[in-house]
């Protein structure tokens, strides 16, 4: 009797809770990307570069009317460094989700009693705290070498990088949908590429909004980094983000919901 118990228990086995499987895939991912340290390290070091190039190449920039309040030009790069590194290593999560499919890790999950979504939240999680990680040491990298002074102090800091990581977890599921779109990685490379940096340059990252072109202008106005960037900048700088911060969240939290809903169905129709 207790063996063919044993047999219908395993019969009605079905897979772990879903919060355990998001949590077990979640720290396989992280040890994958933490485990080598060529990999840490420059992870660690792009952003930084990022920053030291782009303050150093835009350094007129904060000669310009309008830029005296913020104290150096390096105060009013920095924030928006922040989410343009959300947004690369938002892109990163796509890549990492179509690596894994060539090298067939994500055929054996699928071989797994678990649900196809834990595998999609997994990858966004632990891209989202390889992000925060990254975040960290931009930061101390620029307070300490770039003279980064941020008037919000520690608490407005402390809230400008939690709103980046919002903004980057949202970002991921759109690049994890594009990546279960066109399972392609030089598809995904152009698509990213095209939405990337037009998105990056159009924004109020590297110059203010009055100092550019009309048509820019209008873009900028409507890009929606530019939200995020503004009251990623507010929190930082002590100052009020207004209706920026309210929409950066609700248009994260757009990104995220459209993006997770159309990444589960090309993941499970791929199945």
């Amino acid at each position: 009797m207790s063996h063919r118990a044993s047999d219908e228990e395993r019969a009605r086995w079905s897979g772990s809770p879903l919060r355990t499987q998001v949590w077990v895939l979640t720290t396989r991912s992280l040890r994958a990307a933490f485990g080598d340290y060529r990999l840490v390290c420059l992870g660690l070091l792009q952003p930084v570069v990022l920053l030291v190039l782009f303050s150093q190449v835009f350094a007129g920039v904060g000669a310009l009317p309008g830029m005296v309040g913020y104290d150096g030009y390096v105060n009013y790069l920095m924030p928006a460094t922040l989410v343009n590194i959300a947004m690369i290593t938002a892109m990163g999560a796509g890549a990492g989700l179509l690596a894994e499919t060539y090298t067939g890790v994500v055929g054996r999950l699928r071989t797994l009693p678990i649900s196809p979504v834990s595998v999609l939240v997994a990858r966004t999680l632990a891209d989202t705290a390889r992000l925060a990680v990254q975040l960290v040491a931009i930061v101390v990298a620029a307070v300490l070498v770039l003279g980064f002074d941020p008037d919000g102090g520690v608490v407005g800091l402390t809230a400008a990088v939690a709103l980046t990581l919002v903004v980057g977890w949202g970002l991921s599921w759109v690049f994890v949908a594009i990546a279960t779109w066109g399972r392609d990685i030089e598809l995904m490379q152009a698509v990213s590429f095209i939405a990337v940096y037009p998105l990056m340059f159009t924004s109020s990252a590297y110059m203010p909004l009055e100092h550019m072109p009309l048509w820019v202008r209008a873009v900028a106005a409507a890009n929606p980094l530019t939200y995020a960037i503004d009251a990623t900048r507010a929190l930082a700088l002590g100052r009020s983000p207004g209706w920026a911060l309210p929409c950066a969240v609700l248009l994260a939290g757009v990104a995220a919901l459209v993006g997770s809903a159309v990444a589960a169905r090309n993941f499970r129709r791929s199945a």
